[in-house]
């Protein structure tokens, strides 16, 4: 098994932290199961009551850790890797406007943590209709919500 945890660069960790637990549901604190070995790692090395103002854990303990690792530089160019969050599941089931209800409703919510929208796309092909959204997190760091 691997172990991997997701790093992003940041001028200002905590605030970053802050946003994607919104954004993801993620918590600064390691989860206590299921055990698995980044668990046991955090948990023997800062106690079980520690938490973290600069890492993000998935409160069920299945996705990997998010460290947000400060940085002197700015960001600078566009992203050679981003997250795509899917509030909808990812359902195609639902009609493509109710889809598109369920990623505003999203992208409204994140606004209101500070993010920032770059653009808005729907193509409208009856055998895959598709909408997104191209965001920016507080400190420019592309994203999708779709």
């Amino acid at each position: 098994m691997m172990f991997w945890q997701l790093t992003i660069d940041a001028n200002d960790p905590a605030r970053l932290a802050q946003f994607w637990a919104q954004a993801l549901g993620y918590q600064p604190v390691p989860p206590t199961e299921p055990e698995t070995t980044w668990q046991a790692h955090y948990l023997s090395r800062l106690g079980p009551e520690a938490a973290f103002d600069d890492r993000l854990f998935d409160p069920a303990g299945l996705r990997p850790p998010i460290w947000f690792q400060e940085v002197p530089e700015t960001k600078a160019g566009k992203n050679r890797l981003h997250l795509d969050l899917y509030p909808t599941g990812r359902d195609n089931a639902l009609p493509l406007e109710r889809r598109m209800e369920i990623v505003e409703a999203k992208v409204a919510e994140l606004i209101g943590l500070g993010a920032s929208v770059e653009r808005r796309t729907r193509h409208d092909d009856p055998e895959d209709p598709i909408y997104f959204v191209v965001m920016h997190d507080p400190e420019g760091n592309e994203f999708c919500v779709g």
